[in-house]
Formats: C-alpha cells, sequence, structure tokens
C-alpha cells in the first residue's frame, strides 16, 4: 500500500509559479513511476506529467511542456511539479499517482492517487 499526499497548491496570477510536492509513504517508492494527473472544472481527467522509476525519464503533455518539470526523490519519498508560466487554462485540481509498472498509461493503470490539490490561475 502506497499513500500520497500533495500539496502546494493555491491561487497564482498568470504568469506566476507554483511547485507541488507528493509525499509518499508505505512500500518501496523508488519502484513506482509517478504522475501528475489533473482535472479541470467540468472536464475530464488528463495526464499532465510522468516520471519513471525505471531510469527517470520523463512525459510531458504537449499543453505543459517547456513550462512543467517533473521530479522525484527517492531519498524522500517524494515527487514533485513545478509549474512556470501558468495560464488561466492550467486551473484544476492536481493529482499525483503512483503506479508499479515503467509505463503505465492510462489513469486506470496507476494504482494510488492522492486526494489532490487545487490550482487556480487568474487572468
Amino acid at each position: 500500500q502506497v499513500q500520497l499526499v500533495e500539496s502546494g497548491g493555491g491561487l497564482v496570477q498568470a504568469g506566476g509559479s507554483l511547485r507541488l510536492s507528493c509525499a509518499a509513504s508505505g512500500r518501496t517508492f523508488s519502484r513506482y513511476t509517478m504522475g501528475w494527473f489533473r482535472q479541470p472544472p467540468g472536464k475530464e481527467r488528463e495526464l499532465v506529467a510522468v516520471i519513471r522509476w525505471t531510469d527517470g525519464s520523463r512525459y510531458y503533455a504537449d499543453s505543459v511542456k517547456g513550462r512543467f518539470f517533473i521530479s522525484r526523490d527517492n531519498a524522500k519519498n517524494m515527487a514533485s511539479l513545478q509549474m512556470n508560466s501558468l495560464k488561466p487554462e492550467d486551473t484544476a485540481v492536481y493529482y499525483c499517482a503512483a503506479s508499479p509498472r515503467a509505463y503505465p498509461g492510462l489513469g486506470s493503470q496507476y494504482d494510488y492517487w492522492g486526494q489532490g490539490t487545487q490550482v487556480t490561475v487568474s487572468s
């Protein structure tokens, strides 16, 4: 079992930055691929970024590429999402998730989820 707790959300003006953190406890964190998802109001959940446990390789959705950066610190059981140049369309509830798979695709392939943290970007 893995427990995930997100923090760092809030209200920020367009162009600003936020750093989300995901604290993990339980099983071996270093063997989980970590993903960040978001769900904008009234829309479907979407994948934002992934960092794989096998080689640390990363994936970003096109909408955030070049603005967001995902990282992990296995010694601290922590994953983070640095979000820069925020836009109003980045407004969403952000979730971190953990998967034992090296290449999880859909959200259904993630076994553990945090409770989410709200990010609101004002124009």
